[in-house]
Formats: C-alpha cells, structure tokens, sequence
C-alpha cells in the first residue's frame, strides 16, 4: 500500500498528526499502531485507567523495565507506557499540566528557534477545549476537552489546605498567568456530548469523529519493525500485520511518533544512529547520528503514604469494591462520582527554597495508596502524595537489547547520577512531610507507611529504596543544532530525507510539569509546518 504520510505509532503525537495531516482531502494518511483501538471501558472510565498501570496483565501498556539503576540500590525501574490508540493518554492520570513557560524559553535558548512561549501558546490554545470558557491563555474550541473535576473527595481539599500551611498559596490553575501554588488539577474528560465524564484521550479527542475519512487509514494491532531506506531517503515502514510482513510505502514523509523509547528504537533498528551501538547488534550503519536515544531525563518520584480511619478514598478491599459498585451505578446515569476521579486529584508546584526563579518541584496527591505504581496492593483506605524535581540533571539514554522488534528497548534513565538531583530532591521531601503531618490532614491521618527516623541519612536510603519514574521520559532524538541533536526544530532528521520525528523524545529539556499536553501542543505545531501553514 502507498500513502503520502505513514506514522508509527498512534499515541498522543500520531493522533494528532493523523488528524490535522489528513484534514487536506488531497494528501493520504496511514496510521500504525502496535495496540488496539484504546476505546474499552478500562480506557474511557476514568479511575479504571488505575487497573491498567501496573501492567499485570498487560493492558494496553507496554509496561517496560530499565536496567538496574545505581542510584536506587541497583533496582530495576519499572516504565509503563501507553500500547493502544491515544498511546499513554489512553492509561495516564488525564493531568492537564503545559510546564512552565520558561521552559520553552529554555529550549529557544538552546537553538530551537520558534519553540519559545510566545509561539507555542497558540497551538496549547488550538488543542484546548476547556470547560471554562477561552481567554488570553486558553482555548475553549480545541478538540481536547478539559474541565475541572466534577467530584473531587474532601481530602483532596484538605490537602490544598495543607500546603497554605507550608506557605504555598492555594492556585486554581496551573496554566494560568502563575504556575506556583497548590490546587485540584483540570483533567483531559469530556465534558459536553454523548461522552459526558469519560476520558478524552489523543485518541478520542482528535480521531474518534473522523476515523473512517477516506483518506486516513488506521491500522491497529500492527508492529513497525523498520524503517524502510533507499539511501538516505527514507521510503516507507516494513510491518508486521496478521503475521504476515508488509510494506508501507511513503510518497512524502515517514514520521516517527512512537515516544522516547519506541522512536529511538526504530532508528536504531533502522542503522540510523551511533556507530558502535548499531555494531555491537550486528546492525549494518545506514546513517551515523551519535545523538540516537542519548539525552533520556525523566522525573524520578519519592512517595509518603498514610493509612486512614476514614473511607472516603479508594481501596482495593470489600469496602472498597461496593463503594465502586456503587459508583458503577452513578456513572450509568450521571457520568460522574468515583468512577470520575483522576486518582491523582491534587498537585502543587513550589520552590525548594526561595531563591529559585520558578517551582522547581511538583507534588501529586493521590486518593489512594499507590505503591510501586499499584503493584504492590494494600487492602487498607489510604493516601500518598508524591514529589519530584521538575527540572533533574541526570541524563540517561535508550539503546538495543537486541536486533528484534520484539524485544524491549534499553532503558538506563540514570537515576541520581548527578547528585544535585538527590539533594534536591531530599528537599522537597522534607516540605512534603511537613505537608503531610498539618492540621488540615489530621481527620484522615493514620499509620504511615514506611516510616524513618527522620535523619538525612534515613531518608536518602528511603529514596533510593522506593523511588521511581512519575512516567515523564523525554529527550531521545532531541531537536537542536548541536552535535547530539537527532532532528531539526521541524522533527526532520538531520542528514536524512522524508523522516521525522514528532512526539516527546524531541524535547531537549524536560518541562516544568506533566507532559502528555505538550506533546500535543508539539504535534499541532508540527503538523503545521509539514502542511506550510506556518
């Protein structure tokens, strides 16, 4: 089969790009994606999403490892990641969170022409639909829908309440003129139509109406094994379908949207990439680019979490399972109560000290225990809230385990090996605990897990014993200019012909804040400039 544009991988970015690309009735589209059509009850339901993270079993997650980490007692992390249309949006908590508008600024000073704060602010506004009405920093037209949450549980509110305590004053919105303060989080769920209260992943936001357009082909179930080269032109991707291999043919553009493990993989499974990676897997150098899967920053979460008396949370226990099936009934007909919960309700971003410029560090209050990303289950009512540096100094990088698709890429994110990172980190744990130990939280406050006696040198071994990704992997084929940058500010790999690469590996920095809505902001421009309408 031949098309315009063939795109791997149908997560937040491909989304967006198979719909905005295909808006032009002249140009054909195809859509490739490893997992299913992302639009099962587990995906739409909002706290059900809580069933797919842990990845036992795998449902619709790729549920990834990385190699023993030094800085975190040589464990092996573990990397959920979204396998269905709407890619990670599909499992993620549905946190509405743009990052600091100096980060953009950051990349601008880094080489990356046109992606400061002024010229990315138009396309969060064209992707936004948000229930509260447009302004001078928001979009209410945009296909992904966003609204304040319909239902949040009292103690979400006694945390804000909680962090006035420490001095971090009480914000209503994250992406508004201030990013600093603690508040309830806006979540990507419909909020008008037959959808009322579901979750609005890439998926249902961008393709849902527009699927069966006779120029745009989506293919499900479908794994990109390579990338297909006729020199230094890229000319289509080799798939595995059915289980038979098949061709896609590219007239115009192959493009990458596969996210900061899968994009890297293909290049590298391609031989695009660094010379001694592609030797040691017997991968023949199509193109040497060093910068291939270097750069990988994710932000590293230490947890506190506490039993409660109380019952107004989520818990996997009988109580816990009738309140659902309660809620069950609730959302059949109202499309809200706990079945609408983000889980994570509430958040903060604040400084570590006062000196900082901008919130260095963000915090997600979770209705629930969540341990070891709900692998380990505690039958117990409960809460935890965790903390993490925005901006870590740490850099990892993705590789090969092998030449086949079918095993998992390496990933070594480099937990804490800058320092820097774990005493920064140390210090925002030590704000979190006095956040937890307030007088706003006391009606709810129980036995805490995993207790210390409070030295530093206590909690440097509690952070390295528990800590883990709060599922943010960025970087690996970072645009730029320099000698490690895999793509231009246009995601067009350097030195190759109709390739590029859209969707979170492109960032050179990571952003101040969650990062499934800047990955669709990324994608929307993108799509712009491949149509030339900038």
């Amino acid at each position: 089969m031949e098309y315009d544009y063939v795109i791997a991988g149908g997560g937040s970015a491909g989304c967006v790009l198979a719909a905005r690309l295909s808006e032009d009735p002249d140009v054909s589209v195809c859509l490739v994606e490893a997992g299913g059509d992302g639009n099962s009850l587990l995906v739409r339901v909002p706290v059900l999403g809580a069933a797919m993270i842990s990845g036992r079993p795998k449902i619709n997650n790729w549920a990834y490892h990385t190699v023993p980490q030094g800085g975190l007692n040589n464990r092996k992390g573990y990397q959920p990641r979204g396998k269905a249309l709407g890619g990670s949006s599909a499992i993620n908590a549905m946190l509405y969170v743009r990052g600091h508008p100096s980060d953009y600024d950051d990349w601008a000073n880094l080489g990356c022409e046109g992606w400061d704060w002024n010229s990315v602010l138009p396309y969060f506004k064209r992707s936004e639909g948000n229930a509260r009405g447009a302004d001078a920093l928001h979009g209410d037209q945009g296909p992904l829908q966003v609204r304040d949450q319909a239902t949040p549980r009292a103690i979400s509110n006694a945390f804000v309440d909680a962090c006035a305590t420490q001095q971090i004053r009480k914000n209503s919105d994250f992406n508004g003129e201030n990013q600093e303060g603690a508040g309830l989080f806006q979540v990507t769920q419909f909020h008008k139509g037959k959808r009322l209260g579901q979750r609005c992943s890439a998926a249902a936001a961008y393709l849902r109406l527009i699927q069966k357009r006779s120029n745009l082909t989506i293919l499900t179930r479908s794994t990109v094994e390579r990338i297909v080269l006729d020199g230094k032109r890229a000319t289509g991707l080799m798939i595995r379908r059915k289980g038979r291999r098949e061709v896609l043919k590219a007239r115009r553009e192959v493009i990458l949207s596969a996210g900061a493990f899968g994009s890297p993989q293909l290049l590298l499974l391609s031989g695009i990439g660094a010379r001694d990676e592609l030797a040691e897997h017997g991968i023949a150098v199509q193109h040497e680019l060093p910068g291939v899967g270097q750069n990988l920053q994710d932000h590293l979460d230490y947890t506190i979490a506490y039993r409660s008396p109380r019952k107004d949370m989520l818990a996997v226990n009988p109580r816990g399972v009738w309140d659902i099936t309660r809620a069950a009934f609730r959302w059949r007909s109202q499309k809200g109560g706990d079945l609408a919960s983000p889980f994570a309700e509430g958040g903060a971003f604040f400084k570590s000290d006062p000196s900082q410029p901008r919130p260095d560090m963000q915090l997600h209050f979770v209705i629930g225990i969540l341990d070891q990303h709900l692998r380990k289950i505690h039958v117990h009512h409960g809460y935890s809230c965790h903390v993490c540096v925005l901006r870590p100094k740490s850099r990892g990088h993705v590789g090969l385990q092998s030449a086949h698709i079918k095993d998992a890429p390496r990933i070594d994110p480099a937990f804490l090996s800058d320092s820097c990172d774990l005493e920064d980190l140390k210090k925002g744990a030590r704000i979190l605990e006095d956040i937890m130990t307030s007088d706003p939280l006391t009606p709810w406050r129980g036995k805490r897990l995993y207790p210390h006696d409070g030295s530093d040198a206590a909690l440097e071994a509690d952070i390295r014993a528990r800590s883990d990704t709060i599922y943010h992997p960025v970087g690996t084929c970072k645009m730029g200019q320099d000698d490690t940058a895999v793509t231009d500010t246009q995601g067009r790999v350097h030195g190759m012909d109709g390739l590029r690469v859209v969707d979170a590996s492109l960032m050179p920095t990571l952003v101040g804040g969650n990062t499934n809505a800047p990955t669709i902001m990324m994608a929307e421009k993108i799509a712009d400039h491949i149509r030339d309408l900038c």
